[in-house]
């Protein structure tokens, strides 16, 4: 499978570009400093600047799918990384006739009846107000890619932790159970599963240790 990664410098992007450039896909990473992309071997590192189609069109030729692992690490502030971000990359894919999509949400701003009684009323509401700016702009992101008209999968992992991958849970449609954290290699393994994966086409599933 040829797959396109933005994204690729974060955690969770470099995994997604590891494994699966060792699971034997081509890759193509769009990064703005190709410099800040740890060296992988066999992947295609382009340059480009995700809020501009034009810019990262050409990086989505003869694709089979895209990932988004965008993110924003600033907090304080009203963002549109992701959202924009992803804005962009979806006016790229119908230029370049490519439908398969995957992008990387959160689960902390959602909630639902699978969650515990201090995860529903003490946890999320306290995350939401640390992270609402950033929240914003994954529900905004979320909009946009519902509204594609592509074929999406939205992953929204929980609290992201580094270290090796292992077994891991996954729910369609809602929240996981004590889903209080997710190794970013294990989002990552969902992410390529999914990839190939009718039932997560057009759906949002939780990701969860």
């Amino acid at each position: 499978m040829r797959i396109t990664v933005f994204g690729a410098t974060g955690g969770t992007g470099l995994e997604v570009v590891r494994q699966a450039a060792a699971a034997g896909h081509d890759v193509t990473a769009v990064v703005r400093d190709p410099a800040r992309l740890s060296p992988v071997p066999g992947v295609v590192v382009v340059r480009g600047n995700v809020m501009d189609p034009a810019s990262i069109e050409p990086a989505l030729a003869g694709a089979d799918a895209v990932v988004s692992a965008l993110g924003n690490r600033e907090i304080r502030r009203p963002t549109t990384v992701c959202s924009a971000g992803v804005a962009s990359i979806v006016e790229a894919m119908n230029g370049a006739g490519v439908r398969r999509l995957a992008v990387v949400s959160a689960s902390g701003m959602v909630v639902d009846d699978a969650d515990d009684f201090l995860t529903r009323y003490v946890a999320k509401p306290i995350l939401q107000r640390i992270l609402a700016h950033n929240f914003v702009d994954l529900r905004q992101m979320e909009d946009v890619v519902r509204t594609s008209g592509l074929d999406w999968t939205i992953v929204r992992p929980s609290r992201l932790l580094d270290g090796p991958g292992g077994a891991y849970r996954v729910q369609i449609g809602r929240n996981l159970p004590r889903g209080y954290s997710t190794r970013r290699a294990d989002v990552a393994d969902y992410i390529l599963r999914s990839l190939v994966d009718g039932a997560a086409v057009r759906e949002a599933v939780s990701v969860a240790t």
